[in-house]
């Protein structure tokens, strides 16, 4: 594991690009199998997820080959239906090739995934839409989950709960079965929209997109497709977060607003002062921030990958912040983490009440999660003095350069290894 020595306290000044979304991309990488033939994605982030993806890909017969940022994907050769535990712990995201396989080959045999441990992520509403597509489940010696069938048949679905990988899965398996299925409940994410958008460039026939009653009408095949992946609105939230929480002023460019509306709503009620011109956002504090109360709900609602930055933010606003977690019930993993740089913070149960302090002091902190990862990172840079976050290769799934992109903004960070961290003491920079 990786590390980051921040040095914190200083404003930050500059612009950035965004770069291309994790959370879009993930679900498109598992439905380029659908094609057999190739599918290039411009605009890829080169991030560890990714390549994670990319090994379940290459483990499954694919051709994988990077072009710069762009990333061509030639399925013609996929030849396994089975995912191995070894790839599959390495990223959450593997499970969305069940819905993938399923729509391929009528087979799919996976792991449990892995990724960040901020919750229970069941994905029994996963395999009861499959099971009423005409699939049917089993589990094998040794625990792995065996779908097949004859025929995928399409279906009137109902989600409980909008799930985002549930109807992800359920699209993927959707597009080449016989007939039409009808998700009610769906996810509204910017991220299903993604995923919509780049298999109708395929040839698929979806309706509704966008909104919670998805009509998927099977197609036989797909075809080749060129398509470019739209930018990542929650690494967008983070670098307006941190902004906020350091102060300073920033342009950032990729930021749509209707996708962050919420975050930009609660940023706007902390007293930042912001201005959208197309897909360019520039953010500046010029005051000490208000306190805010937050409840993290599905989009369009507050998202609960922002919640662990804003709770950065918070921790040295004036007065007392309300921060409640709907989605993730192991999303406040970085509170004793916060603790440790002098933060106020208390929790009962779903619920964190943040008393903003004066300021933050530098220590010693660890990430345990992607999202909580880059808010320390947020509290470090804003603390006063020397900060070093351990276990960063979190960060790296979903933020390409997240140390690149900070010092471009002004940011003073050092890398380092768990070796050079243990044998020194402190770090030897890689700059």
């Amino acid at each position: 594991m990786s590390s980051i020595e921040l040095t914190g306290g200083k404003p930050l000044y500059g612009e950035l690009e965004i770069q291309g979304s994790k959370n879009a991309v993930l679900p498109i990488l598992a439905a380029t199998i659908l094609n057999k033939g190739i599918s290039v994605l411009t605009g890829c982030p080169k991030i560890s997820d990714v390549f994670h993806m990319t090994e379940v890909l290459q483990a499954l017969g694919c051709n994988i080959t990077w072009n710069e940022n762009s990333l061509v994907v030639d399925a013609t050769t996929l030849a396994q239906e089975e995912i191995s535990e070894e790839i599959a712990k390495k990223t959450r995201a593997s499970i969305l090739f069940l819905g993938a396989l399923l729509g391929r080959n009528n087979r799919a045999v996976v792991a449990y995934p892995g990724g960040c441990s901020i919750g229970k992520r069941p994905i029994d509403l996963h395999l009861k839409a499959l099971k009423e597509m005409g699939v049917e489940e089993k589990f094998s010696e040794d625990e792995k989950l065996i779908c097949e069938t004859s025929e995928l048949k399409g279906n009137e679905i109902y989600l409980n709960f909008p799930s985002v990988g549930a109807t992800e899965n359920i699209i993927l398996a959707a597009v080449l079965a016989s007939g039409t299925t009808v998700i009610h409940g769906a996810a509204m994410e910017p991220e299903i929209v993604a995923l919509c958008d780049f298999l109708v460039s395929a040839g698929a026939k979806i309706e509704g997109i966008g909104t919670s009653r998805i009509k998927v009408i099977g197609v036989k095949q797909l075809n080749d497709t060129s398509y470019h992946v739209p930018k990542d609105r929650i690494v967008a939230g983070t670098y307006l977060t941190l902004v906020a929480s350091t102060g300073g002023k920033v342009l950032l460019h990729g930021v749509k607003e209707n996708e962050l509306a919420a975050v930009l709503f609660e940023l706007k009620k902390a007293g930042l002062k912001l201005r959208l011109v197309e897909d360019h956002c520039y953010i500046e504090r010029t005051e000490r921030l208000k306190p805010l109360q937050i409840e993290t709900k599905p989009f369009p609602a507050f998202p609960t990958d922002m919640q662990s930055q804003f709770m950065a933010m918070l921790c040295t606003a004036d007065g007392e912040s309300t921060l409640i977690e709907n989605i993730f019930e192991a999303r406040f993993l970085i509170i004793d983490e916060l603790k440790k740089l002098g933060a106020k913070i208390t929790v009962y149960e779903n619920r964190a009440i943040i008393t903003g302090v004066e300021k933050l002091t530098g220590a010693n902190i660890t990430a345990k999660e992607l999202r909580g990862g880059a808010a320390l990172v947020i509290a470090g840079l804003t603390a006063m003095g020397s900060t070093i976050v351990e276990n960063t290769d979190y960060i790296y799934r979903g933020y390409e350069d997240i140390c690149k992109d900070l010092r471009q903004l002004g940011a003073q960070i050092k890398t380092f290894s768990k070796e050079e961290l243990i044998g020194h003491g402190k770090a030897h920079t890689k700059d």
